[in-house]
């Protein structure tokens, strides 16, 4: 037992480990996922709110060369000016906010850009015409600025991809760690199991021998104080009873040959004596083995013993009967000592006043029920050695005995046994 309760307690222990290092583990990872998604929501409003404010001054840059390039006499070149250095500002705020992000190069490739095609806005407007060169110049460093924007672009939806492709290797990874680690704990509870069950099992069928083993003893004591009761009731009655009898008769040969009063009352009382003790002899040798079971079987046995339990301890039993045949030796007399050892608990310790008894036949049983109104049993005596040696009785007589409180106090005995072969039959 020692060994089972060991191999439970390090298999549960190992299993709650595993679970508690799956559910560490788990709570890690969902941590890096959540850290991971709220970094990938941040950068993706950061940036999608910058290339926005991009395209919005890519507009005015747009604007601006077209003038230049369609109408320039008709620019208003103090507005295009203003406009430029307006737009020059809140590149440089944006590049500066987003140098804390991931693509810190491609913005500040932004600002030189911007700056350069606005250097060459600047230098256009101070020229009186604008020449083919300068436009083209303009345009091209206009196209410089339309490539670093696609390029911004690019770079944010490929890091958009990758955060999204780590969030996915993290979960699987999780997953595979949650499923190993389950699968650790399955097999360990697994091979804790099967341990305990062969472990239990192998105790188990150690209690099953050594109540087998205790089953024979007891049958075999229970055979040998029979054997001793029958023996001595036998010589209490043909011995003592005989050696009694005899020396009754005798006093009563004297008594005839003395008819002196003073010597014949003692003679009386002596005879008085004589029958006392013969009376005594015969309850003693019944009570040990009583002929009357011997003779006419259980029914005749129990009626006889609740009659000498109603005389002497005063107590009112209601003995019903349902069966009159014959059983075989043993089990007449199991059941009768388990009537005989009831009767003596409920005089000694029920405080009872009305005892019932009843015998009857169900199908291939031999049913016995023993009900009284007294306070019932108590825990503590519920193994005692009179009510063990009756379960013991019931056992060997092949049946089960069953004690249970009845309502407003009391206990009831059921006993039943196998019916067996009947008297008649064997016969």
């Amino acid at each position: 037992m020692r060994n089972l309760l060991r191999v439970l307690v390090i298999g549960f222990t190992a299993v709650i480990a595993l679970l508690a290092a799956a559910a560490i583990i788990e709570v890690n990872n969902a941590r890096s996922i959540a850290a991971s998604a709220a970094e990938l929501v941040n950068n993706q409003l950061l940036t999608a709110r910058l290339l926005d404010e991009v395209e919005r001054e890519q507009g005015v840059l747009n604007t601006t060369l077209y003038r230049l390039s369609n109408t320039p006499d008709a620019v208003n070149r103090d507005r295009v000016l203003a406009d430029l250095d307006q737009t020059e500002g809140e590149i440089h705020r944006m590049v500066a906010e987003a140098r804390s992000g991931p693509n810190e190069a491609a913005w500040n490739n932004l600002e030189r850009a911007v700056l350069d095609f606005s250097q060459a806005t600047r230098e256009v407007l101070a020229q009186k015409k604008v020449t083919s060169a300068s436009s083209r110049d303009l345009f091209f460093r206009h196209e410089a600025v339309t490539v670093v924007v696609a390029r911004l672009v690019d770079l944010t939806y490929a890091r958009a991809v990758e955060t999204r492709r780590n969030m996915d290797q993290q979960s699987e990874k999780l997953a595979e760690e949650s499923a190993i680690l389950i699968g650790a704990s399955f097999i360990v509870a697994l091979v804790a199991a099967v341990v305990t069950v062969r472990i239990a099992a192998r105790v188990f069928r150690q209690m099953e021998s050594q109540t087998g083993e205790l089953s024979r003893v007891s049958f075999r004591l229970m055979e040998v104080q029979e054997s001793t009761a029958r023996r001595f009731s036998h010589e209490l009655h043909d011995e003592l009873g005989g050696s009694l009898t005899a020396i009754k008769t005798n006093l009563a040969a004297i008594a005839a040959r003395h008819p002196d009063r003073e010597d014949r009352a003692r003679i009386d009382d002596a005879v008085k004596l004589v029958d006392g003790a013969i009376s005594n002899v015969r309850e003693l040798s019944q009570l040990l083995r009583p002929t009357i079971l011997d003779d006419f079987g259980l029914d005749a046995g129990i009626r006889w013993l609740t009659d000498r339990f109603r005389d002497r301890a005063r107590i009112e039993v209601e003995y019903k009967s349902e069966f009159t045949g014959r059983l075989q030796d043993e089990t007449e007399t199991h059941l009768f000592r388990i009537v005989q050892e009831a009767l003596t608990n409920i005089a000694r310790h029920s405080g009872a006043t009305r005892v019932s008894i009843h015998l009857r036949k169900e199908k291939d049983e031999i049913r016995l029920t023993i009900q009284d109104n007294g306070k019932g049993i108590s825990e503590a005596r519920g193994g005692g050695m009179g009510l063990n040696g009756m379960r013991a009785r019931a056992r060997s007589a092949g049946g089960e005995l069953k004690m249970k409180t009845t309502p407003g106090g009391g206990l009831t005995i059921e006993v039943s046994a196998p019916l067996g072969k009947l008297a008649e039959e064997r016969a």
